[in-house]
């Protein structure tokens, strides 16, 4: 048996495999909007037979974007293009996901190909937002710290992203609290300095995203699942670590998140990341021993056997890959085929399947 292309059930959803795809900014919307070229991109890999398919970081506020060119779910209005990218990646068979964020500090900065650090408000930028008023980095704007009411604000914009993700058709959410966005940010001594009940202690640095948490399931029916995206260390001294990262999941468990996704970093600039294929993987692995939650593995995961190793030895449930995803939209198909497991292509394909030999006159 193939641990990559086993079915996995969470709760009333189950994936056809192992196979995730994470969630990677296109920079290609436009107030917010999806576009053609999301239904592309999202519905290439649904073709490529991937199990779930989690859209970009979806802002939900406008100035919880990345970039003014982020996707959005803040309004009504963009559900209907939403909706017909998530009719299509089911019609192909896998589930279709959103990864709910707030950028904080890190918003109003440039797309990567259109010029580096903050947009100024001149140029269609504003003020970013954080648990405290400590910039990112120089080349980012600084942040207004959160008062009580825009706190309140933030998990209001949640919830409400939550309830249109489920009119939007999507059958899971991942809530963003990795890579030095907001949620990352308050759990972070390293960029939270507030001295109120939401800074100082574990317990109060971790209050935002359980209060965010307990909001999304209000609304995110019972038998769909949550996922919760965390980065496990700052790798930095004084900063989040993985001993928090443990005990954090083992709360979320209990409070309805069915998977975390592992991953790290983001939260300083230039921290020393030994970067290598699979060098996250320790970290799910530890927090599915330690505490029983179900976990992903992301990060330079490349080859199907480098996927099937993580799970047939038990240190992950799920692999999410991205740039993989960039370079082999159909990864799934040919991983397939490498680890000797029968996937069906899409009908259309068929013709183009790859056989040991081909019948004469369809060579």
């Amino acid at each position: 048996m193939v641990t990559l292309f086993e079915p996995l059930a969470l709760r009333g959803v189950t994936l056809k495999n192992r196979i995730v795809v994470s969630p990677m900014c296109q920079y290609s919307s436009v107030d917010g909007f999806a576009t053609d070229w999301h239904l592309v991109h999202l519905g290439s890999r649904a073709v490529g037979g991937a199990g779930l398919i989690i859209s970009e970081a979806a802002a939900v506020s406008p100035e919880g974007r990345i970039s003014p060119d982020d996707l959005g779910i803040w309004k009504d209005e963009h559900l209907p293009m939403l909706q017909r990218i998530n009719a299509f990646i089911t019609d192909q068979g896998s589930v279709p996901g959103i990864q709910l964020a707030h950028a904080g500090r890190k918003a109003s900065t440039y797309s990567s190909w259109r010029g580096e650090g903050y947009v100024p408000e001149n140029e269609g930028g504003w003020v970013p937002v954080g648990p405290s008023a400590i910039e990112f980095a120089p080349n980012y704007g600084a942040p207004q710290a959160l008062d009580a009411a825009g706190i309140q604000k933030v998990i209001a914009d949640f919830r409400a992203a939550a309830a249109r993700s489920l009119a939007a058709g999507f059958q899971v959410i991942e809530l963003h609290a990795a890579h030095g966005y907001l949620l990352h940010e308050f759990l972070s001594p390293l960029s939270n300095h507030r001295t109120d009940e939401y800074g100082g202690s574990f317990e109060n640095r971790i209050r935002l995203l359980l209060e965010v948490v307990a909001a999304t399931r209000e609304v995110w029916p019972e038998e769909l699942p949550l996922i919760v995206r965390i980065s496990v260390t700052d790798w930095t001294e004084g900063g989040w670590n993985g001993d928090e990262s443990v005990q954090l999941s083992a709360m979320l468990k209990v409070r309805g998140v069915d998977l975390i996704d592992c991953s790290t970093g983001g939260n300083v600039p230039k921290a020393p990341i030994p970067v290598g294929p699979g060098y996250q993987v320790q970290f799910a692995e530890r927090i599915k021993q330690e505490t029983g939650i179900l976990t992903g593995a992301v990060g330079l995961i490349t080859t199907p056997a480098e996927a099937e190793a993580i799970l047939a030895n038990g240190q992950a449930d799920v692999v999410l890959l991205a740039r993989e995803f960039l370079r082999e939209p159909y990864f799934p198909l040919f991983a397939a085929r490498e680890l000797g497991v029968e996937m069906s292509w899409p009908v259309q394909y068929e013709r183009a399947k790859p056989r040991e030999v081909a019948p004469a006159g369809q060579r």
